[in-house]
């Protein structure tokens, strides 16, 4: 397993879906964005951190948000702020 993956074990969702997100960082995983098929997952750097329910929205699993659009844009927020971390943290640098 990755330092990247095993970063997001016992962390805060980055996905932060209103009306979706459990709060529980006990549930939280390295949700990758989806398009990869299934079985296939892309970069680690593309991911974020996100608790089980917004992982199921996120992967479509549930569908507790009309719009995918938007579903698709707190996703890749979510990314944003887990590569902040990341940096903060020397997890990844930028040269």
């Amino acid at each position: 397993m990755s330092k990247l993956r095993q970063s997001a074990k016992g962390r805060n969702c980055t996905i932060r879906i209103p009306g979706v997100c459990n709060g529980n960082p006990e549930t939280t995983v390295l949700c990758h964005l989806s398009g990869g098929g299934m079985g296939r997952k892309r970069d680690d750097i593309h991911a974020a951190f996100g608790c089980s329910d917004c992982h199921a929205e996120a992967d479509g699993r549930t569908r507790r948000i009309a719009l995918r659009t938007e579903v698709n844009l707190m996703f890749l927020e979510g990314v944003i702020r887990t590569q902040e971390i990341w940096l903060e943290e020397g997890l990844i640098r930028v040269a």
